[in-house]
């Protein structure tokens, strides 16, 4: 006996030791699962939140109001600071927290907020919308009400700058406008400067009109314009920084796949909005739950609902689409009255609107603002006596953006897609779709301006000679259901189909450069069934088509110096993938950004022309340097190569002045890097600074890539790509992929801040969880709301 006991001890050792490790283990997965309970005034019954260990907060309430309220309730617990400054921005009250160096921004801002019947406004949404906007701000508003009771609660930010987060009203959600993406009026103001300077013909190389289009300057406009007569407009709708370097750039990548095309035998759904990259990020992932409605997905964190996502049936994203919604108009002032301006025929006095700004620390400041019949003043010339006010379709009623994707909350087919895509009104959208069945499609939404005697390129004498004739009816936008070919792609393109009536119904023709899209759909085209794995795999993609037919221009060429021979040599081997660790990627996008853009536009226009705008079209740059005989003449080819290689040299010797001489050091991470800062960064010591900020982080991809990457060329810091990506498995919802970077949350002491950053840099994904037991056996906390009135 003795003897067997000994022989057992071991496995009796082990076994003891395996029973211990279990118990702990089922202890600590028991001890990592926060569990609090919070009395909640203005709840009907409790609500439950469960937050998985990726940050994301899926909400169970008992009815749709208690459901909106926890939405409210939670991301101002998550995002409390980013909310706050986002409405302080948008509807002009900066000065109050920040003093008078806001005063103008504050100004601008509030030319921009919506100032229409506040009833027509809410009849213009889908469902009750007032109720569902009041729901959730009165759970912001609870939450901040929490905070009197528990100080400690308060984020960092408002601690720093010793103040209190406002209360939100109902119509805080729909009158701020200035969040909008903003994209004609611009165009419009730099085509007036060349037109001004050099001549409406030098335009096209500045940017190419698609389809093809030829715009013509409008009667008795002066295309000559203040210099500064974007001011007012840009402190509007920037971003709040508090030493402000911001850029905003409107871009996205979307696509469908049928289950013919699908290797899950299912349609996928994969999109990955491009905004400029900020910290929080500037969308929030959540999920409802209610015995009504199921949604999960990505939104505006001030904004009810989700705006990308799916509801259990029907999944639904967006891409950003060209249609011109903005109108600058000029007006002549009256030389005896300057408060008057010409309109039909007549002298009209500006509508004048006295406004007083609260100012820290100082005296409420008085605010003049002036508006025409078509819209906000944003320039006055007394030198000139002229006016200039921009009419935007983003400023009407039921235009707040993304606002109308309520409609998709119990949308079950594509009937009801559509019917909500006619509500949507800004910004301008390629709304993609899938749904459980197995179908796919496409609408364009957004309300498009019927313009009859002209196309919307040019300013336009305000006297009345120019006028909207209502807008298109959401039927007469281009839309595709079940596509043959199995599968559909959006990235910004011109995208109108073969046939469609552009010329009459003039939508725009702006569109953003086709390079992406092109990519994506040759990739999707290429494989027999995509997969999950293979739209991870896509939104991650850095090939770059315009490297690859640049270089192409330079594979028949022998360098004349030894720079150009090295040039000639480290590209011609490139796999044209913009990689962090890439030494081609690094030579090239130094030669594209710094060398050869600005050399070919002096090549190819005078010096005064050349002057008048920044960079040249891509795809003209690349067309005249494909096709130079067109545009050169004698020696068109002699010439174009000795502009590719005279750019090439100065490129390989400013490499060797950034990276060093040796060449397989370069890495074109090293150049383009990227730094999340917190908009009070500038106002805050280096440590609190560290904990705000996120980065530099070393970058791949390229402006013309799926895994977008825009970055500034004079010190090549990204600003702009994909923050939030999904990849939905319709019908099989707990496989949907998710990330946001860099993180969930908005207060800097949160674990889910920056959590995500590592599996954003690998191209890595979360699971976004649907299903009760699957989101349970992921929860890392639970908030249980209690009705306070039943304590």
């Amino acid at each position: 006996m003795k003897r067997l006991s000994k022989k057992l001890l071991p496995s009796l050792l082990i076994l003891l030791v395996l029973i211990l490790c279990l118990y702990y283990f089922i202890s600590y997965k028991k001890a990592v699962v926060l569990s609090q309970q919070i009395l909640v005034p203005g709840l009907l019954q409790p609500v439950d939140i469960l937050i998985d260990r990726y940050g994301v907060p899926h909400i169970y309430a008992a009815n749709e109001d208690d459901a909106f309220f926890a939405q409210g309730f939670n991301v101002a617990r998550d995002r409390l600071f980013q909310i706050d400054l986002s409405r302080r921005r948008g509807l002009g009250e900066l000065s109050e927290i920040f003093g008078p160096s806001y005063l103008e921004q504050d100004r601008a801002a509030r030319l921009f907020i919506y100032r229409g019947d506040m009833q027509q406004e809410w009849e213009s949404y889908p469902l009750d919308a007032k109720r569902i906007a009041t729901q959730f701000i009165s759970g912001i508003n609870a939450y901040i009400d929490l905070l009197t009771h528990h100080p400690e609660l308060v984020p960092f930010e408002f601690k720093k700058f010793n103040y209190f987060p406002a209360k939100w009203s109902a119509d805080d959600v729909v009158r701020i406008r200035s969040h909008v993406l903003t994209h004609n009026l611009l165009e419009e103001i730099m085509r007036a400067h060349v037109t001004c300077l050099a001549g409406l013909d030098v335009d096209v190389f500045r940017t190419e009109l698609q389809p093809p289009w030829t715009t013509q300057i409008p009667q008795e406009l002066d295309p000559c314009l203040p210099e500064d007569i974007l001011t007012t407009m840009t402190l509007a709708t920037n971003k709040f920084e508090y030493n402000p370097d911001a850029a905003l750039h409107d871009g996205s990548n979307a696509w469908v796949i049928s289950p013919e095309k699908s290797a899950t035998g299912r349609a996928i759904l994969a999109s990955d909005p491009h905004r400029a990259y900020s910290i929080p990020s500037l969308r929030y992932i959540t999920h409802l739950h209610t015995p009504t409605f199921n949604i999960i997905g990505a939104g505006e964190p001030g904004l009810p609902a989700v705006s990308l996502g799916h509801n259990g049936t029907i999944a639904f994203a967006f891409t950003f689409a060209s249609i011109d919604q903005e109108d600058l108009y000029v007006y002549e002032l009256n030389p005896n009255n300057p408060r008057e301006y010409f309109y039909a025929g007549q002298w009209q006095p500006f509508l004048a609107v006295e406004e007083s700004i609260t100012v820290r620390n100082a005296q409420a400041m008085p605010a003049e603002l002036l508006f025409t019949q078509h819209g906000p003043v944003i320039y006055l010339d007394q030198e000139k006596q002229r006016a200039y006010a921009v009419r935007a379709a983003w400023l009407l009623p039921g235009a707040a953006p993304y606002f109308a994707s309520l409609g998709y909350i119990h949308a079950k087919n594509f009937a009801d897609f559509k019917n909500a895509a006619a509500h949507w009104a800004a910004p301008p959208s390629n709304l993609v779709y899938a749904d459980v069945q197995g179908n796919v499609g496409w609408v364009m939404a957004g309300k498009a301006a019927i313009r009859p005697n002209w196309d919307g390129l040019l300013p336009v004498p305000g006297a009345g000679q120019y006028e909207w004739a209502g807008f298109w009816d959401p039927s007469k936008l281009p839309f595709i259901y079940n596509p043959e070919q199995g599968y559909f792609a959006s990235a910004n393109e011109m995208n109108l189909p073969e046939g469609y009536p552009y010329a009459e119904r003039k939508l725009g023709f702006e569109w953003i450069n086709p390079f992406r899209y092109q990519r994506i759909y040759s990739v999707l085209k290429s494989l027999p069934a995509v997969s999950i794995e293979n739209s991870m795999q896509l939104q991650n993609d850095i090939f770059s088509i315009p490297a690859a037919r640049l270089v192409a221009l330079l594979q028949p060429l022998k360098g004349n110096t030894f720079n150009q021979q090295r040039a000639l040599s480290l590209l011609n081997q490139w796999d044209f993938n913009m990689g962090q660790h890439s030494a081609p990627a690094a030579l090239h996008e130094v030669w594209f950004s710094r060398h050869l853009r600005s050399a070919f536009k002096t090549a190819i226009l005078s010096p005064t022309a050349a002057n008048t705008f920044d960079h040249p079209d891509l795809l003209i740059m690349l067309n005249v340097l494909e096709n130079p005989e067109e545009w050169w003449g004698d020696s068109a080819v002699e010439k174009r190569d000795a502009l590719l290689l005279q750019s090439l040299d100065a490129a390989y010797e400013e490499m060797i002045q950034l990276q060093g001489n040796d060449s397989n050091t370069w890495e074109w991470g090293k150049l383009l890097q990227m730094t999340l800062e917190h908009p009070l960064s500038f106002a805050v010591t280096p440590k609190e600074k560290e904990a705000l900020n996120v980065g530099p982080l070393p970058r791949k991809g390229s402006a013309f890539t799926p895994n977008q990457a825009i970055y500034r060329s004079r010190d090549f810091e990204q600003i702009h790509g994909a923050s939030v990506r999904m990849i939905f498995d319709i019908g099989n919802w707990d496989n949907t992929q998710a990330i946001n970077f860099p993180g969930q949350s908005g207060e800097p002491s949160s674990p889910h801040y920056r959590d995500l950053v590592a599996l954003w840099e690998n191209g890595e994904y979360f699971p976004l969880l649907y299903t009760r037991d699957a989101i349970e056996a992921e929860t890392k906390t639970k908030l249980h709301l209690i009705p306070a009135d039943n304590e």
